[in-house]
């Protein structure tokens, strides 16, 4: 009798964490804004809408990986942070991003649970991201006002393009809310540390006119001000760029394994 207990036991702890293996599809909608040269720390300015899709493997009620692709916008402009006075810069991209995170409950959170419906959590992971900073419509990464200094045999030295595409680490919090059996909802709010210093096209110092490749110079981009001497600081490359997302994700679920009455029994309520 002990032993058919014991078994019967056994056999509902398995099939209770088979079932919470599921798979949740959905949509993101929300807004991304940045940290940088122009705005080094304050949180929701210039924010620009974003969107996206994910796909969330949960596998028990506490631990989920993530998939996303988001795409958005950030923008700077020393107009409106006015952190460095009497240098007028801005700016605007686009951005892309796919990243992989993992995420843990605080709570058990089951959709479709009458107990289990509601939890805080946090997530972290890594992220790969493209981004193109312009101003005016003209992409500033192809004048080379920033980037790395070459040497070439042909040339001396020149500037060369910075990359437009970087790894991150994306990390944040959130909370997630059972809509119904299959419907879940989550409102998070995540930071990404880049390792560039390049998405606002703002680093180093004022380049020298005389070792821009680009034969068009254009002095209002670069120095709109026009009180700036080559060579004076331009930016801080001590310091990388940062981009975020907030906003709400809709999704619906998928039985990863096929539900049994022992699991509904378990939860009282799917």
């Amino acid at each position: 009798m002990k032993k058919t207990a014991v078994l019967i036991t056994i056999i509902l702890l398995i099939q209770a964490e088979i079932h919470s293996q599921t798979m949740e599809v959905g949509l993101f909608g929300g807004a991304s804004y940045y940290l940088g040269d122009i705005n080094p720390g304050v949180h929701f300015q210039q924010i620009k809408p974003a969107a996206g899709v994910i796909a969330r493997y949960n596998f028990d009620t506490r631990w989920s990986v993530r998939l996303s692709a988001l795409m958005g916008k950030v923008a700077g402009s020393d107009l409106i942070s006015q952190k460095v006075l009497n240098r007028d810069l801005q700016f605007e991209s686009p951005l892309t991003e796919v990243a992989s995170v993992v995420e843990f409950n605080f709570f058990p959170y089951v959709n479709g649970s009458m107990s289990n419906y509601f939890t805080p959590y946090i997530f972290g992971g890594v992220s790969l991201f493209l981004f193109d900073p312009q101003y005016d419509g003209i992409k500033l990464a192809s004048l080379r006002y920033e980037g790395m200094v070459s040497e070439n045999v042909y040339y001396g030295t020149e500037n060369v393009n910075y990359s437009r595409q970087g790894f991150a680490i994306p990390f944040g919090i959130g909370v997630k809310y059972s809509v119904s059996q299959r419907v879940g909802l989550a409102f998070e709010w995540g930071m990404r540390k880049t390792f560039t210093d390049y998405i606002d096209d703002i680093s180093t110092s004022y380049p020298l006119v005389a070792e821009l490749t680009d034969p068009i110079y254009r002095s209002d981009l670069t120095d709109p001000t026009g009180t700036h001497l080559a060579g004076e600081q331009r930016g801080n490359p001590k310091t990388m760029d940062w981009f975020n997302f907030v906003g709400i994700s809709i999704t619906v679920e998928f039985d990863v394994f096929k539900r049994t009455t022992c699991v509904d029994f378990q939860y009282g309520n799917r």
